[in-house]
């Protein structure tokens, strides 16, 4: 018998909470395995700052562009961006704008982008932990400037974050990751990275790359301030 059809037979994958005998939590594989199959982002650490570059992947005519993002603004100097169930990613964004704000109410000062993603993966680990609910099916990126220095943070489904130079998350992500090792330098521009980013994206996707689906978000060191684009402005920016 096949392992999945034993782990079912078992009851191995009916609770987040319960380890298979491989030492798996099989409700967590599931969900990663939902976060491939959304649409993609790419984050990257750069001389002069740090962007995310996301694809929207809409293809509907009939939705409205701007009804829907893939960069969320935390606070000025923090984004975000996420792969997988966008309302469970929406209770977490939701989440990580409260703190900003309490932290700039309670000391007077921006929060550190470090403390953000560090609360919403204590959520996510608690949500595999505890029963009667599932895991957020949900990838989380962020991004953000911290004393003037950009800072890039992943976190996953188990609730485990690293920080990165640069990482993808969604769609394909270890074919984008896999492109990134072999093209990324730590002394790259905004612009020379996101252009670096759109090629990689380009490469991978083929026929189906559209830079209309796609929405940058970049923050730089000095200035400290998110700025958006899409579409066409983007192309314009990294030429």
């Amino acid at each position: 018998m096949p392992v999945d059809m034993q782990h079912q037979v078992m009851g191995y994958d009916r609770t987040a909470t319960m380890f298979s005998p491989e030492g798996l939590l099989l409700q967590v594989e599931y969900a990663e395995k939902a976060v491939r199959l959304g649409s993609a982002s790419i984050g990257m650490v750069c001389s002069d700052g740090v962007f995310i570059l996301a694809d929207k992947r809409i293809t509907d005519k009939l939705i409205v562009g701007k009804s829907t993002n893939k960069i969320h603004e935390v606070d000025s100097h923090i984004i975000a961006s996420v792969a997988g169930i966008m309302a469970d990613a929406r209770v977490l964004i939701d989440r990580a704008q409260v703190l900003a704000q309490q932290h700039r109410i309670t000391y007077d000062s921006p929060i550190e982008p470090e403390l953000v993603i560090k609360e919403i993966s204590n959520i996510k680990q608690q949500f595999t932990q505890y029963g009667g609910a599932r895991p957020f099916g949900v990838f989380s990126m962020f991004a953000g400037i911290n004393n003037k220095k950009p800072e890039l943070f992943t976190s996953s489904i188990t609730g485990n974050y690293l920080s990165y130079y640069a990482n993808a998350i969604g769609e394909n992500d270890e074919k984008l990751k896999e492109k990134l090792r072999e093209k990324y330098k730590k002394d790259l521009t905004i612009s020379k990275g996101v252009k670096l980013a759109l090629e990689i994206f380009k490469e991978i996707q083929g026929k189906n790359f559209d830079i209309n689906r796609f929405e940058l978000g970049y923050i730089e060191n000095q200035e400290g301030k998110l700025k958006k684009l899409e579409a066409e402005k983007i192309k314009e920016f990294v030429k």
